[in-house]
């Protein structure tokens, strides 16, 4: 893999950087570690989910949350269509899971390996998902290969497990959280 030079003020010129293949930026992306979660959706649209590491908080007020959906995911003509999701974070043990969602396994079987409840919005929650974010699609944005779905969060489940999943160098971890006092 390519090294690339330290941030300074040296490499934020107007200077044209150096391209960055496609490739290194993957191997690169394997060094952020990321909450593992399923995001899934239900109505007019049909039911669908798929699994995401690109999801993260952009503000407390409204309270809401970005998720990057591959435009050519099974999963993005539903979610389009239904306007709405559930980010389900995963706990540890749900790396099959993760796993259906993330391949190119039918709904129906995603769904029936799993136990499911409906949320406000109609989205499916996992049970004993360490949290899941109801959330209605607010706003798109097309970035390259994928939309960035800004998402109202609506409600909210939380589960009873402590011990989150999270990707890093393309393999899945156990976090243990902090107990409660």
């Amino acid at each position: 893999m390519a090294r690339s030079a330290p941030l300074d003020e040296t490499n934020s010129g107007s200077a044209k950087a150096p391209a960055i293949s496609r490739e290194q930026y993957r191997d690169a992306m394997a060094r952020l570690g990321a909450a593992v979660t399923i995001v899934t959706t239900d109505g007019p649209g049909g039911r669908a989910g798929f699994t995401a590491s690109a999801v993260c908080s952009v503000t407390d007020s409204p309270p809401t949350l970005l998720v990057c959906l591959n435009k050519s995911s099974s999963a993005a003509h539903a979610v389009h269509a239904n306007g709405v999701v559930c980010v389900n974070t995963l706990a540890a043990g749900h790396e099959a899971l993760s796993n259906l969602f993330g391949g190119r396994t039918p709904a129906e079987e995603r769904f029936a390996a799993g136990q499911w409840h409906t949320s406000a919005t109609g989205a499916p929650i996992l049970v004993g998902a360490v949290v899941a974010f109801d959330c209605r699609i607010v706003r798109t944005v097309e970035v390259g290969t994928h939309d960035v779905l800004f998402c109202e969060v609506v409600g909210l489940a939380e589960g009873g497990g402590r011990e989150g999943l999270i990707y890093f160098s393309r393999r899945y971890h156990a976090v243990a959280g902090t107990p409660e006092g």
